[in-house]
């Protein structure tokens, strides 16, 4: 605290030293114009009067963190024409003014009110004016002035960081650089020292040392090891004005990790590894582990394991397990305890990456001798062979011998070992074996014809441990014996012409034996001996298996036999040979010129005489059918009525004739009778009505005559339309015939004149007159109304 308050006593004289300096200073020209100021001509003549500053003041300083008991004094503004009446009135403005300055009004005197701090606000701007205090106006211009916050050393250095990481590898050199810590000041740096940093270290000596200017932190003694120790923890300190006493200093803490390298070769910790294993282990089975011990870390400790000799080097093989970088033996092939019951392995440990730097530290290598020790284990019988392939020959009487199968305890103990057959494999029991000796026999007859290779699987069970067993497959074979007598390939039926020429082959007969092919072909084809000149026809061996059947002599005839069957000895090449006797059937066809089959039926010749029974039998059916039919038309057609169409409210009548034909249109020619369309009951003389009896015979006028069959249909409607307009036989009646023809419309729309002769339709009817003579009718008619008026 003495300290401190000598300090701000030397501070504050400083800055009265200052205010004093400034106070005796000469007046400034440049800080404006003096109320007594001087003439100068201008323009024309003019007289200027230049005003001379009254202000005395440089740059005002206040002392940073005063804690005093009055208001500091800042300085003082005076103007020359202040005659100390009190009539001059001082103002103050600007940044502060009122809440951190305050001015005498009538000294001028300038106080700072509050405890200013530099780190918050440097300088403050200010402007003084002075005014007359009665009527306030000024009586010099105003002017504007700084204020500067004097700095004192009240900011200790702060580090960036709190704390600091930092890594070197181990064994590093003096000096190397780990990292670099800086600090900052708060205070002014360009004002004394209060800024000026110096670095030194508090904790970390002798690892580490600093940089008193920079912060630097480097080693500081040569090959540390991390294996000995990898963490330290260094205390830096920055202390300001420049380190002297009085200052004030900051501390961070930094923690330096030395990182590995691969200075350290691996070691086994001990020289033989014994292990151990069952002959009963199976390729890839692990055996034991070993490690060989290596101090770095990372891939700096990774090892690498492998077998470098020993009698074992061909059973067994090593891996390296790199979570736990172990290595591990495994099994390679299969023991045999009785055979050897332990073997040697030499190992080598190896680092996988080596650092040059150190490999005067090397080799970076080891080697250890494992032990593995053989133990007996209780083993399945073993099959002196891994498969058996035995044969034995069809038809054999039950009990036949097939083979034997033999298996043998590989164990010390030679326990004795039972067989047995998977009746999964022999459903059907065709075989035994016998426990004892491992002899398969048969059961039943075999046929090879039906099975030919039988597949068996085999157990060998040791009698004292019935869960130690081994399987073999056996495959057997059945020889074929020559019990299958040769056939024909497929049913054959054979054809020849009646005017088949002699020596003429017409077919050719193949055969099939089931036997195997030893017993099989070559087939011999022979007739039978009692027939043996056949006069109709004989064989002709191909020497392939085959044999073609020729005509012995020509001229058949169907009406004499239509049917041969020809017996056929066949005999396989076996020992003793087998034969068999076949009948082709041979049918005689009659055949055209170029020997095409025509008819292979005898009845053909018979029905230029005569028909046969059944045939009578379709036609008479026939003819009666027909005839029923005929009846049941002429029956309806009796029974049917004409009808009479007659209209009581009117004397209209019609004959409509429908032929239920339906044309299509005028390119229809196929869709009308002709001849019905000219008469249904004649072509030929006068065609009475059925509804009317006329007063007289009305005879065909000369010259219309009926059109022939041949006519176009547009001639035959124009002769029907002159006899119905010339009829004098009745009134105008309506005749109507449906002809079946559909025509493609006209514009006029409806020509019917059904109830036209009574009809009360007021609608002129005199365009008919323009339609041609073949309305000049219907005109007439329905256009005589209008005439008859015009007449009146």
């Amino acid at each position: 605290m003495k300290e401190d308050s000598c300090l701000h006593a030397a501070l504050i004289c400083l800055g009265m030293l200052y205010y004093s300096q400034a106070m005796s200073t000469e007046k400034l020209n440049h800080l404006g114009p003096s109320l007594h100021g001087h003439h100068e001509k201008g323009k024309e003549g003019q007289v200027l009067h230049r005003s001379k500053r009254g202000w005395v003041w440089n740059q005002f300083f206040v002392i940073e963190e005063y804690t005093g008991p009055d208001p500091v004094l800042v300085g003082r503004l005076h103007s020359d024409i202040d005659s100390g009446d009190g009539n001059i009135k001082y103002i103050l403005s600007g940044e502060g003014a009122g809440i951190i300055f305050v001015i005498d009004d009538k000294s001028g005197n300038i106080h700072a009110t509050k405890t200013l701090d530099r780190e918050e606000r440097a300088q403050y701007t200010l402007t003084a004016q002075a005014v007359d205090r009665n009527t306030n106006k000024p009586l010099e211009p105003p002017s504007e002035f700084i204020v500067k916050v004097q700095d004192i050393n009240d900011n200790p250095p702060e580090f960036l960081h709190e704390n600091y990481h930092a890594n070197v590898p181990e064994r590093s050199n003096v000096g190397t650089s780990v990292i670099q810590v800086t600090a900052s000041d708060a205070d002014d740096p360009t004002y004394g020292n209060s800024a000026k940093l110096v670095y030194s270290i508090l904790e970390g000596q002798p690892y580490f040392s600093v940089e008193a200017q920079t912060g630097i932190i480097r080693t500081a003694l040569p090959n540390m090891d991390r294996e000995a120790k990898e963490e330290y923890h260094v205390v830096i300190q920055a202390k300001d004005m420049g380190g002297h006493m009085g200052g004030l200093s900051g501390t961070t803490k930094v923690t330096i990790t030395l990182t590995d390298v691969n200075d350290n070769p691996p070691k086994f910790p001990q020289s033989v590894y014994p292990m151990s294993i069952s002959e009963a282990s199976i390729p890839g089975e692990e055996v034991g582990r070993l490690k060989a011990k290596d101090p770095d870390i990372g891939e700096n400790g990774l090892v690498t394991y492998s077998i470098i000799d020993g009698d074992g080097v061909e059973m067994f093989e090593i891996t390296t397990d790199y979570e736990t970088q172990e290595g591990v033996v495994k099994l390679k092939k299969l023991l045999d305890f009785e055979t050897k019951k332990s073997y040697s392995l030499k190992v080598e440990a190896a680092n996988v990456h080596i650092d040059p730097k150190f490999i005067s530290n090397g080799p970076f290598k080891d080697t250890v001798t494992v032990k593995v020790a053989v133990e007996d284990a209780d083993e399945p019988p073993i099959f002196l062979a891994p498969s058996y392939i035995l044969e034995v020959q069809e038809n054999a009487a039950p009990g036949a011998v097939v083979g034997r199968v033999h298996a043998k305890d590989p164990d010390a103990a030679n326990s004795a070992i039972r067989y047995s057959i998977d009746r999964h494999t022999d459903l059907e029991r065709y075989f035994s074996i016998s426990p004892e000796d491992g002899y398969i026999k048969t059961i039943k007859t075999l046929d090879r014809e039906e099975i030919a290779w039988h597949n068996i699987s085999v157990f060998a069970t040791e009698v004292h441990n019935r869960h130690q067993e081994a399987k073999v497959p056996v495959t057997i074979k059945v020889l074929d014996v020559n019990d299958n007598a040769p056939k024909f390939a497929s049913a054959y039926e054979a054809f020849i012409c009646e005017n088949a020429q002699s020596n003429q082959p017409f077919i050719t007969i193949t055969a099939d034996d089931k036997d195997d092919t030893a017993n099989g072909p070559r087939f011999i084809f022979s007739l039978p001996p009692e027939i043996i000149h056949n006069p109709n026809f004989t064989l002709r061996d191909n020497r392939d298996n085959t044999v073609s059947i020729l005509v012995r002599r020509g001229g058949f005839s169907r009406q004499k036999q239509d049917l041969y069957f020809l017996p056929i000895v066949i005999s396989d090449g076996g020992s003793p040979p087998m034969s068999s006797t076949n009948t082709l059937t041979i049918r005689v066809c009659g055949c055209d010129s170029n020997g095409s089959l025509l008819s292979c039926n005898a009845e053909a010749y018979i029905l230029n005489a005569g028909l046969s029974t059944g045939a009578l039998i379709a036609i008479l059916a026939c003819i009666v059918i027909l005839l029923v039919i005929v009846v049941l038309f002429v029956t309806l057609k009796r029974q049917k009525k004409e009808p009479l169409i007659v209209f009581e409210e009117e004397d209209v009548r019609e004959n409509i004739i429908t032929y239920d034909d339906e044309g299509g249109g005028e390119e229809d020619t196929e869709a009308f009778d002709i001849a019905t369309l000219q008469n249904p009951d004649g072509i030929n003389g006068f065609i009475p009505r059925k509804d009317i009896k006329p007063e007289y015979q009305y005879m065909p006028r000369p010259g219309l005559r009926p059109a022939p069959n041949s006519v176009d249909v547009d001639d035959f409607i124009n002769t029907r339309i002159q006899e119905a307009d010339n009829d004098p036989t009745a009134p105008p009646y309506d005749s109507i015939q449906i002809y079946g023809y559909e025509g493609r419309g006209s514009v006029a729309g409806s020509l019917s004149s059904l109830e036209s002769a009574t009809t009360d339709s007021d609608l002129d009817y005199d365009y008919l007159q323009n339609w041609g003579p073949r309305f000049k009718k219907l005109a007439d008619l329905y256009g005589s109304k209008d005439t008859f008026d015009d007449d009146s």
